[in-house]
């Protein structure tokens, strides 16, 4: 599976406790992690731009590790997608488009 398959990839980089991985018809969500070490992720994601799946594959890997939005938070998504911040604004863009 797509998501499971680039959550795992750039998992190798982070090395973080992984516990479920779930796709789901999020309404207002593109991912969600819990303190649980669960990851979840809308279905949406599978028709979304590689870079960006990608931004939000790892944005909620990260959230594994630092479970706020922090400079620390930021500096470990910075390890593998340096453009975050190209990628969090092209998000804003299709946000605005479609999440429903």
């Amino acid at each position: 599976m797509l998501i499971t398959d680039r959550v795992r990839h750039f998992n190798v980089h982070y090395d973080l406790p992984v516990r479920k991985i779930a796709i789901r018809n999020q309404k207002s969500r593109w991912g969600s992690c819990s303190k649980k070490g669960n990851l979840n992720f809308n279905y949406k994601l599978a028709l979304m731009p590689a870079e960006i799946r990608d931004y939000i594959i790892v944005h909620e890997i990260c959230h594994l590790k630092e479970f706020n939005h922090g400079r620390g938070f930021w500096n470990l998504v910075n390890e593998t997608v340096p453009t975050y911040k190209e990628m969090r604004k092209k998000l804003r863009e299709i946000h605005k488009i479609d999440l429903t």
